[in-house]
């Protein structure tokens, strides 16, 4: 097995886990955060009706313009939108949904400013 199968293998085990885990409770939203190279994006979902509630990304009109927005600096203002956008709907805690990434880096940057912002996870 190559190098690119394998890393691709504990991806998608680490993905199925975590998945797994947040969605044994519907009773919280989901805030699932996917990203790629050059943007990071956001959304809280409820998935007992399957209905997205708040949603955000780098590519948005109301994101801060930046030079590079994959990057950590944009995965803080990110985490502070999403949490803004959150409390004024009047959401509080959720399930932090990671989507297979590794806690590290710009996804806890990002998790760390949500928190910061009101989001409680």
């Amino acid at each position: 097995m190559d190098k690119l199968a394998l890393k691709k293998k504990r991806f998608s085990r680490r993905r199925i886990r975590v998945k797994k885990k947040v969605r044994k409770n519907t009773e919280l939203f989901r805030l699932c955060i996917s990203r790629s190279n050059k943007n990071f994006f956001a959304q809280i979902i409820d998935d007992s009706k399957g209905h997205t509630l708040v949603s955000s990304s780098s590519l948005s009109q109301d994101f801060p313009e930046m030079k590079n927005s994959g990057n950590i600096e944009a995965a803080k203002s990110l985490g502070k939108l999403i949490a803004e956008k959150a409390v004024a709907k009047g959401i509080k805690k959720v399930h932090f949904d990671r989507n297979g990434y590794l806690y590290h880096g710009k996804i806890k940057a990002f998790a760390d400013a949500a928190r910061e912002n009101g989001l409680e996870f």
